[in-house]
């Protein structure tokens, strides 16, 4: 398949499929940056995967983020 053809088809894809995520909350986490030693912040997000305009999955998402150096964290299991 040539390259032209493959972009116009991911292109195609990216206009039928839509993420949408809208901040719901920030609040401290109990955590220090292990990069600068700063404060960490963790966000909620509601997050939804749109198929041309509607709504197929919604999912609640937590993410870190060190307040100091902005780097996004993600927490050891």
């Amino acid at each position: 398949m040539h390259a032209k053809a493959l972009r116009g088809k991911q292109r195609l894809v990216q206009l039928m499929f839509d993420l949408r995520e809208k901040v719901v909350g920030k609040r401290g986490a109990a955590a220090a940056c292990p990069y600068c030693g700063g404060p960490v912040l963790a966000w909620d997000f509601d997050a939804h995967l749109l198929f041309c305009f509607i709504s197929i999955s919604h999912k609640s998402k937590r993410k870190f983020y060190c307040t100091i150096c902005d780097r996004r964290l993600v927490p050891a299991s």
